[in-house]
Order: structure tokens, then sequence, then C-alpha cells
């Protein structure tokens, strides 16, 4: 009679575990750099595209009200915050570089994930308050001249898309943006313990 006795500590201690290939690792972190820095550079460029639009409008339409002038400015402001502090982590992707370290690359990452993360939260909530009253009261001056129903149907549907991108693609492209770096650091983290 065979022996079915299957002794799965030694199946287990037997398994070959995938440990990361530090080429493929730093291959992966460049390529996540690039993609980061295009990212970057797309949202400049999208950013002041726009800018460039509102004020366009602004002194092409010359809007009679206050809160349309200030409306525009909150626009702007917002977006040229939210620039501002984006750019700021430029400098952590532009100084990582193959000489680096395991270490120092891991020390680069997480000051680029903290710098994520405060982006995605304090920026980012900061950036659609200011945007969201910006459009309300620009959009103000030109409701007052529509129909009740006009005006709610303007209002509505402005509201639908800012809701749509607070609550259906931000978080989309948050937990992205965290999965890649998460999955580069700890990987990276490994690869640090094993040459320890």
């Amino acid at each position: 009679m065979e022996d079915n006795n299957i002794n799965f500590n030694e199946l287990w201690a037997g398994q070959k575990t995938s440990e990361p290939n530090a080429e493929d690792l730093f291959l992966k972190i460049n390529r996540f750099k690039k993609a980061t820095i295009k990212k970057l550079l797309f949202t400049n460029i999208m950013l002041a595209a726009t800018t460039a639009f509102i004020i366009f409008v602004w002194v092409h339409y010359q809007p009679e009200f206050l809160s349309t002038k200030i409306g525009i400015v909150l626009t702007i402001l917002a977006m040229m915050l939210y620039i501002l502090v984006y750019n700021k982590s430029y400098s952590l992707l532009k100084n990582a570089d193959a000489a680096q370290s395991n270490s120092e690359h891991l020390k680069n990452l997480l000051s680029l994930k903290a710098r994520q993360q405060f982006m995605q939260t304090t920026m980012l909530n900061l950036y659609f308050i200011l945007l969201s009253a910006g459009i309300g009261l620009y959009l103000y001056e030109y409701t007052c001249r529509m129909t009740g129903f006009g005006a709610m149907l303007a209002y509505g549907i402005t509201g639908f898309w800012i809701l749509l991108n607070w609550f259906y693609f931000r978080p989309k492209q948050i937990k992205k943006q965290q999965a890649k770096l998460n999955e580069i650091i700890s990987k990276l983290e490994v690869l640090n313990k094993q040459l320890e």
C-alpha cells in the first residue's frame, strides 16, 4: 500500500520564490520615473492652456459681475497652486539616477510617496474646493440670464461633473498611482533586505 501522507512543511520549504531581480527593478523604476515626468509635463501644458483660455475669455468677453471676475481668479488660483506644488515632485524624480544605492533609491521613492499622498489629499481637496467655487461664481452671471430651469440645468450638469470627478475618477487615479509606487517600493525593500 502507498504512503499517502504528504509533508506540507517540506513542500512549502522547497517551494521556489521569485526574488526581485535588481536590473528589472531598476528598469521599472526608470519607466515609472519617465511616465511620472511625462504626466507632470502633460499636466503643466494642459493647465497652462486652460489658464490661457480662461484669461482669453475674461479679456474678450469682459464679464460685468464682480462674482464672475472672482470666479475666474479662484479658478486660475486653483490651477496655479496645484501646479506649483505638483512641480516640486520633479526634483525628487530628477535626483534619482542609476548611480544611487538601493537605500538612496528607497529613500527617494518614500519621499515621492509622501509627496504624492500630500498631493492626493490636501492639495487635491484645496484644488477642488477653489475650482468648484470659481466655476460656481463664474456661472452666476450667465445663469442669471437664463430661465430657472436652464440655470438649474447648468448648475446641475456642472455639479454632476465635479462630483463624478471627485467620487469616481479621483479615487480610481489615486489607487492606480499608489499601487504602482507601492509595488516598486516593496520590491526595493525586499532587495535591500537581501543585500544586508
